[in-house]
């Protein structure tokens, strides 16, 4: 590679190759110093670095550039417009610009003839296979259209607002339109009522003012609380209605026989579960080993249901399934992948009724370790169906009618296989973060009762190993079968997130020495340090925040918050395909009969449905999510004026988001309420300091907010923050009037509030509703589910402060096993 250009200037190659082998330590100086720059020639490198930041070849953080981060070979994109030359243009729907800097661009090829389904427009999100373009094109990769997911938008959802004289507006429920209002004619009003949720096709606007809309659908009132889950749903597009063809089949369908399957009917199976479950997909047996060459071993028996057995590839069912990806849990209703017939009757083990479920028996030895495994396709009875807390209490020496006669042959083995497995758990040591779950309980007229953070039992933590191990032989039988799967992979954090996490520990006098391959094990040392201590909660939340996203992925990178080398989800065929698409191919693997993964599958195009599947994961997290937020909002919404207390639960430059302590709900404190005076973004303390006073809010600090504003169907809360900061490093408070304390008009300078859009992202191991499978969920937000979401923290500038357009905290990461 020629290190310099005929001018003597540093080539960019030449450039974006010394970025990319120094991550996270070059600035312009090291550049200027690396190719022996001089002053005079510092205009043209930021020039060059100007235009390489454009292009998607490199990225700017700070005083620091970083080369991107890299995209998988299919992506989910949407497009945005067009280039010079009339081409296409695209960026990743799944970025974090807060860890990967600023989405690269993707040139779309289009041939002269495309395939149906490929014919792409601007707007429309589509499925790409890209590759890296070649060295000097403006964008980073190029890519062709694999099928297009979505078209672009002409419907907006929103609230109508009536008019005495007829027609009305409408108030956009998506924060990207807040204060886009649409002007809605008498006669396109469609009947629509005040306080209506409609779906409003766009028309063309006629001369000035408001753009105009036709109600195309009623949805609901806001009378009902129940219709905050449908903006949701509405909002994010989650199909709610089957397809006749895949309710005909669900009719037709018939319950599983014993032909082609091993009989297990008198194996006390039973199926343990969140008390309002309806859908009980896998149930547990365990009973000591009798083989006396595996003395203190467990025989441990897992059947999950059968779901391959009446939703065959290609089917209807099928169709309708991958199209949801997932079910959605919201606190008043489900949206599930499947049909009720599906889900809740056939494959559902309940207990006393024959139910067809691929099983698999795991020979555990005294030190906890699966000596072996194999799978069985069977017909099994449910013995029971018992609630966490009722198993536990019945350990605990509180049996009841039900669990009285299953103590001793039953629930004792399986605790006593637990504590026998829970020693190789603790060995293998996954990465152990104590975040809060927090749950909305509604009264019978679908408003918010309370909120609760359920005690986390030895029960659940049973049911989570017992389907992690599960989990793990499904990946190894494929594995040596080598047939195609769909893998649940966690990378481990990126260099710069772990150098930034230890600059914050090394605040708290924390040490966080890496040295050689990084393990869970190394983060796990720091929670133990901080364990009962007042920044506990802050340090488990900026480590949550320092790992990867989890996702599924047909290539295998291992999941590193569980610490293993091979994973996949089986256990959970009714509300996920990514475990469907796994029984299809054990099925395949072991000649077991019936609804194998067809011949055709090949990686590539499980790569492609691993794409489109997490995506639909993460559209669910967010829409449950957004309506947690705006059920807490409406709950609230009476309460202006009321003091809480609270947590700060992310740091930007806009301001504090706050978490309060009794329901979870989050708000935001704007940077320019804060004071008179002009307050700096510490990003490595994670803390906005005071220029003057030196008065620091910190993440993690525990405040006292008052309510100012509440937005239920933006789902948004605006504090006024009634604690002093504490004082930072070399700093001192001067004491403030209460005059002083008011915002101020904007100076003439840029206010720190005033940031480009931030992104944030969610880490990756839960799913609503169950915490199974080692699916840690902390909150609102999984801690375990890396899911990638915008913040709107730019969004809101200085000056204004309405709760509307607050956007959302940072609340952390979730990422699921």
């Amino acid at each position: 590679m020629n290190r310099k250009t005929d001018s003597g200037f540093p080539a960019r190659d030449a450039i974006v190759a010394f970025i990319r082998a120094n991550p996270g330590n070059v600035g312009t100086k090291e550049i200027a110093r690396e190719f022996g720059l001089k002053n005079a020639d510092r205009a043209e490198l930021k020039r060059i670095l100007r235009e390489l930041a454009d292009q998607g070849a490199i990225d700017k953080r700070g005083k620091k550039i970083h080369e991107p981060a890299t995209l998988p070979v299919t992506v989910i994109a949407d497009i945005t417009g067009r280039d010079s030359d009339g081409e296409l243009l695209a960026t990743p729907t799944e970025w974090d610009e807060e860890e990967s800097g600023t989405a690269p661009k993707i040139r779309i090829h289009i041939p002269r003839r495309p395939q149906p389904g490929t014919a792409a427009g601007v707007g429309d999100r589509a499925l790409l296979r890209v590759e890296r373009s070649d060295a000097g094109d403006a964008a980073a990769y190029r890519g062709r259209v694999i099928k297009i997911i979505d078209h672009a938008k002409t419907r907006v959802l929103g609230i109508f607002r009536a008019r005495p004289e007829g027609g009305g507006r409408l108030i956009p429920v998506d924060k990207k339109q807040a204060g886009r209002e649409l002007n809605i004619a008498k006669a396109d009003a469609g009947g629509a009522e005040d306080g209506d949720l409609v779906s409003v096709d766009l028309v063309s606007s006629r001369g000035f003012g408001l753009t105009s809309g036709k109600v195309k659908e009623r949805l609901g009132s806001l009378a009902s609380e129940k219709a905050v889950s449908l903006i949701a749903i509405h909002a994010h597009e989650i199909p709610q209605a089957f397809s006749p063809a895949a309710l005909r089949e669900a009719d037709a369908a018939q319950p599983a026989t014993l032909k082609g399957r091993e009989d297990w009917r008198n194996i006390p199976l039973v199926t343990i579960d969140p008390p309002d479950a309806k859908d009980h997909d896998d149930a547990v047996y365990a009973q000591a080993d009798s083989n006396p060459n595996n003395k203190g071993g467990y025989i441990v028996d897992v059947a999950i249901a059968d779901v391959a057995f009446y939703v065959r590839p290609g089917s209807a069912l099928d169709r309708d399934a991958l199209t949801r990806g997932n079910s959605v849990y919201f606190p008043d209703r489900v949206v599930p992948m499947l049909p009720e017939r599906i889900s809740n009757d056939l494959c559902s083990l309940v207990p006393g009724e024959p139910r067809g479920a691929l099983a698999v028996r795991m020979v555990i030895g005294s030190d906890g370790r699966k000596r072996s495994h194999s799978f069985h396709r069977v017909l099994m009875r449910s013995a029971a169906k018992l609630s966490y807390a009722q198993a536990q209490a019945a350990i605990d020496g509180r049996p009841d009618d039900v669990t009285g006669l299953l103590l001793e042959p039953i629930l004792r083995p399986l605790y006593a296989a637990y504590a026998v497995m829970k020693r190789a758990r603790d060995e293998r040591d996954p990465l152990d973060l104590d975040i809060p779950e927090r749950k909305i309980l509604l009264k019978a007229d679908g408003t918010v009762d309370r909120v609760i953070v359920p005690e986390r039992l030895d029960a659940h933590k049973l049911i989570e190993e017992f389907m992690i191990l599960a989990n793990v032989a499904a990946a190894e039988m494929l594995e040596r079968k080598a047939l195609p799967l769909i893998y649940r992979v966690h990378d481990e954090p990126t260099l710069e997130k772990v150098h930034a996490l230890q600059e914050f520990l090394k605040t708290l006098d924390l040490p966080f020495a890496k040295g050689g391959a990084l393990r869970p094990a190394l983060f796990n040392r720091v929670l133990a340090q901080v364990a009962g201590l007042d920044y506990q909660p802050l340090v488990n939340e900026v480590v949550l925040r320092s790992q990867a996203q989890a996702e599924y992925s047909a290539e295998n990178y291992g999941h590193f918050g569980l610490n293993l080398r091979r994973y996949a989800h089986f256990t959970s065929p009714i509300r996920r395909y990514a475990d469907l698409t796994v029984h299809r191919a054990l099925i395949r693997a072991l000649g077991l009969g019936e609804g194998a993964l067809p011949e055709t599958e090949t990686p590539e195009s499980l790569s492609e449905v691993a794409a489109q599947i997490s995506v639909t994961e993460r559209r669910a997290m967010k829409a449950e999510r957004e309506t947690a937020d705006r059920l807490i909002a409406h709950h609230l919404a009476d309460r202006i004026g009321a003091t809480f207390q609270g947590r700060i639960s992310g740091v930007t430059r806009a301001g504090l988001f706050v978490k309060l302590e009794d329901t979870g709900a989050d708000g935001l404190i704007p940077i320019r309420t804060l004071g008179s005076e002009y307050y700096n973004y510490d990003e490595t303390r994670h803390a906005l300091v005071g220029s003057r006073s030196g008065a620091m809010h910190r993440l993690g600090d525990v405040v006292d907010v008052r309510l100012v504003e509440a937005a239920p169907v933006a789902g948004a809360l605006r504090f006024e923050l009634l604690s002093q900061g504490q004082i930072a490093a070399g700093g001192r408070r001067r004491e403030t009037s209460r005059a002083e304390r008011r915002p101020q008009p904007k100076a003439g300078k840029a206010h720190p509030g005033r940031a480009p859009r931030e992104k944030h992202r969610q880490p990756d191991i839960g799913r609503a509703g169950k915490s199974k499978a080692g699916e840690f969920k902390a909150g609102e937000f999984k801690a375990g589910e890396f899911k990638a979401r915008k913040s709107k923290a730019g969004k809101f500038r200085a000056g204004k402060s309405k709760a509307g357009r607050s956007g959302k905290s940072k609340r952390g990461k979730s990422w699921k096993p």
